[in-house]
């Protein structure tokens, strides 16, 4: 980030699409356009050479080096950095494997300004920008994936206590306080059930209890 500036790259092949997304994010208060590229691979060959960006607008579809292939580098590399996905297409698997493959966010091309500016802001505050789009799709895949994986699980009643109160605001410490149980048994009980339950992070958690019904949505 330099000069009080959100600093962001811009890797697409269609040149006059990139130019006019510089015109537009250059415009928007806080941020400027640090770099651009036609492909991955002169991100890669260049991103050492000037600032690393705080944000990455990334094209699926490129010659020599496409967008699910950088976002994995980007990821691997310079983990710090948010990869938004940009795509001309809405099909799941194109959502799904660029997520997988690091992205924080996926914008259509067609996209409003407002849209753009929006997904810029939620990955440098949030963490992530999930569009109605992408919302659909991993709530999608996430229950088509447990119809085959999680009939058989079995939860016991102190796991599914710790689900429960995992889907609040409270942290870690305040449930194991709240079970009466020790933080280090809590971690164990996290780690168990996220091998069981096949997910990576609370929000799996979460989602895991929304669709078998643990937690109520009102």
């Amino acid at each position: 980030m330099t000069a009080g500036k959100i600093d962001v790259c811009l890797v697409d092949d269609h040149t006059l699409l990139r130019k006019g997304m510089v015109e537009v994010i250059d415009g928007f208060q806080g941020y400027q356009v640090i770099g651009e590229y036609n492909n991955g691979k002169e991100l890669v060959a260049r991103i050492k050479s000037v600032e690393i960006p705080d944000i990455v607008l990334l094209d699926i579809n490129m010659p020599e080096m496409d967008g699910y292939e950088t976002a994995s580098w980007l990821h691997q590399q310079y983990p710090q950095v948010r990869v938004i996905a940009l795509s001309m297409y809405d099909d799941e698997k194109s959502v799904i494997r660029m997520i997988k493959a690091g992205a924080r966010g996926y914008v259509l091309k067609d996209a409003d300004p407002g849209e753009l500016r929006k997904a810029l802001d939620d990955v440098m505050s949030k963490g992530y920008y999930y569009s109605d789009l992408v919302s659909g799709v991993l709530i999608h895949s996430l229950h088509s994936e447990s119809e085959a994986s999680q009939k058989s699980v079995i939860i016991n009643e102190r796991e599914i206590e710790f689900i429960k109160l995992a889907c609040t605001e409270l942290t870690y410490k305040e449930i194991a306080d709240r079970m009466c149980l020790a933080p280090r048994t809590i971690d164990g009980y996290r780690e168990a059930l996220f091998e069981k339950l096949n997910v990576k992070s609370r929000v799996g958690l979460v989602m895991y209890a929304i669709r078998n019904g643990i937690l109520k949505m009102e």
